[in-house]
Parts: structure tokens; sequence; C-alpha cells
């Protein structure tokens, strides 16, 4: 699968709206930080960053779904993640204090990655006004706010709970993610998830 000209205007643009979605950035500062941007191509299954490797760079996801994990001593995964497509990824505490990654991240399709170098991305935010509020936005909502809540429900909300914000918030998952990977992202064994799914099925059938 190559990557054509139009596709890439098209990954560009939609990486312009996303980072406009947390502030307004003027058409110049864009352009800065398309001169950062290198695509990159992933294979399903293939490692973007290992656990134990210093992330460089930060992804913008294109197209495609990636999984970070953490591995325990016994081989034994959890999902700590799930990224679909239009969405930022990265290591984020590795890039940032330039140590090693304590998560995987992993291709669960084909993927189209826009990788920008992080210490040369944070340049620009200390140069530009406009980057600086984005940056402040972005970590606020996705690395406070959605961090504790999704903390907190891992705490407070049973199962089934979990299950129908997860879907709420990324209607499509189901359909670009296996079911044992959304499970291990909700704490849950594949066989609860699908009797969750099972009861919620029969549940909605009742009340048409």
């Amino acid at each position: 699968m190559s990557i054509t000209d139009e596709n890439k205007v098209s990954y560009l643009n939609n990486l312009n709206v996303y980072l406009s979605s947390y502030a307004t950035i003027s058409a110049a500062s864009f352009e800065l930080i398309k001169n950062l941007v290198k695509f990159q191509q992933l294979a399903k299954n293939e490692i973007l960053v290992a656990e134990g490797e210093i992330a460089r760079n930060i992804y913008f996801l294109g197209n495609g779904a990636i999984r970070a994990f953490s591995s325990n001593e016994d081989g034994h995964t959890y999902n700590k993640n799930i990224f679909l497509k239009n969405r930022m990824i990265g290591s984020m505490v590795s890039s940032l204090l330039q140590k090693a990654s304590t998560f995987t991240l992993q291709a669960l399709d084909e993927c189209v990655l826009l990788s920008i170098n992080f210490i040369k991305f944070k340049q620009l935010i200390s140069e530009n006004e406009d980057l600086k509020n984005y940056y402040i936005a972005y970590l606020e909502k996705d690395w406070i706010i959605e961090k504790e809540q999704r903390e907190v429900s891992l705490v407070m909300d049973k199962a089934d709970v979990r299950y129908q914000k997860l879907i709420e918030a990324n209607p499509n998952i189901e359909k670009e993610v296996p079911l044992h990977h959304i499970a291990s992202h909700l704490g849950i064994t594949p066989t609860q998830l699908s009797r969750i799914r099972k009861d919620l099925k029969s549940s909605q059938n009742q009340h048409m």
C-alpha cells in the first residue's frame, strides 16, 4: 500500500483539523509542523515503539488502529489504551523524559502515521504562542481529564458500563479492533465481554 500525494494532503488536512480542535492554529504555524512530518506505514502487528525503547517521535494516526500494552514477568499483556485514526499517539512520558517507554505501541491493522520528532515539535511550541495554547489544551484534555475519568471508571464502574462508555466514545471500534483486545482494554476477559455484549443486545431487542 503506497501513500499517494493526494493521500498525504488528506492526512495533513486531518492533522490540521485535529490540532485546531484544541486551539486556533495559524497557517504559518501549521506550515512549520508540516515541515517536520514524515509519513510512515506499519503492517498489521508491527511494533511502532517497544517497551524499553526511548520514544523519539510522536505520531498522528492517519489510518488504522494502534494498541498500547504492557507486559508482566509472566508474559501476560494488558492493553493500556487503544487508538483509532485521527488521534495523536505516542509514549509521552518517554518522549518528555527521554527515558525508556513503559509500554509497547503495536499496529492492530495496516496503519499510516504522520511521524513528528518530539524535540523539534517542543521547540516549535516554545517559539509559537498558538502552538503553546494547543499543547496546554491537549495536555489538559487528553492527559488530565480523560486519564482521570478512565482511572475512576476502572474502579467505580461495572464492566458493562465501561463497555458502553467505550462504544459511545468509539462507535466503530468493534469493526476495527479484535474483541479480545477490547476486553483487555476494559480489564475483563473475552468471555465476560461476550456475555456483556449478548446481554445488551438482548436488552435492546426487548425494548424494540
